[in-house]
């Protein structure tokens, strides 16, 4: 579909309006680093099932985990104009608070173009699979607040 360009600073449209992915060719290597977090809300009820590993599908925080990093490592076959890259680390943290559980992913890689779609990504997908290990004791769960906290480029 061609969009018609209002603007020469939408990166991701060509002169036509077609989309297209950038070209980072040019751009010399640097460490890169993202932080992203959001926050899952839950009944107390939940969070007390989590804790004594009680919930029917299991240990939910581990699953959760491999889940957003196997996702950070997908997000270009996820979102079609992101760049594949070549990640050189990726970490999630889980704190549980006694109705949610905050969810921060760390990404890291050197090359041409940052990470944080990665660590976005990590951490929507880790609360998606909390999501869904936990809806058959909690009808009433939101994922709320998923943004970039961090970006470090040196």
């Amino acid at each position: 579909m061609k969009i018609a360009p209002t603007s020469p600073s939408f990166s991701h449209l060509d002169a036509s309006g077609h989309a297209r992915m950038v070209d980072v060719s040019a751009k010399p290597d640097s460490h890169r680093t993202a932080i992203a977090e959001g926050r899952l809300h839950c009944a107390a009820a939940t969070i007390d099932l989590l804790r004594a590993q009680a919930l029917p599908k299991g240990d939910v925080l581990t699953v959760a985990q491999i889940a957003g990093l196997q996702a950070a490592k997908a997000t270009s076959t996820l979102i079609p104009l992101c760049h594949p890259l070549a990640l050189t680390g990726a970490s999630l943290e889980f704190s549980v608070e006694p109705t949610s559980i905050l969810i921060r992913a760390t990404v890291r890689s050197t090359g041409q173009t940052g990470v944080e779609m990665e660590a976005l990504t990590a951490v929507s997908v880790a609360a998606l699979t909390i999501y869904d290990m936990c809806k058959a004791v909690d009808k009433a769960m939101s994922i709320e607040g998923i943004r970039v906290v961090e970006k470090i480029k040196a």
